[in-house]
């Protein structure tokens, strides 16, 4: 297994994930995390709100961009923090495209800035934020520091 480095990023790397969200997502999700709202789980529910039908869990479909983000940096760096804003229901059947860039590369701090966002098939931005990633300093690294 390759362990990924500060050095080896540039400004613009990218990769992508994506995934047809089904029912059974759904509501493995909404087992595994005890989240339960109704909106996700309960169809006469969801008919009588603004969604009209059941939708995927923000968080689901946050779960979708990590997977692209780990393509990009796993492994090597650790997750320091996610920011993410949900812009528009995810619905079962729709299926996410993930993408994740690079926007800052900052070598003192050994620390990535990456761009994330979500699209449905329809190319409508689900979801957007960002995700900052730390790498450790290499064995070698440590070793010459002492």
């Amino acid at each position: 297994m390759n362990v990924k480095r500060i050095n080896d990023f540039k400004i613009g790397d990218k990769e992508f994930f994506s995934k047809t969200i089904s029912e059974s997502d759904v509501y493995l999700y909404a087992g595994v995390t005890g989240d339960l709202a109704p909106h996700h789980v309960n169809a006469d529910y969801a008919k009588g709100t603004r969604f009209q039908e059941r939708i995927a869990h923000g968080l689901l479909i946050a779960g979708v961009m990590s997977s692209a983000l780990t393509k990009l940096v796993a492994p090597g760096a650790v997750t320091l923090s996610h920011e993410v804003f949900f812009l528009a229901p995810v619905y079962f059947g729709d299926t996410v495209y993930a993408e994740v860039e690079v926007k800052e590369v900052d070598l003192e701090k050994r620390v990535l800035i990456i761009r994330t966002v979500v699209r449905n098939q329809n190319g409508v931005m689900v979801l957007d934020g960002s995700a900052v990633e730390k790498f450790p300093k290499a064995a070698r690294e440590e070793k010459d520091a002492r």
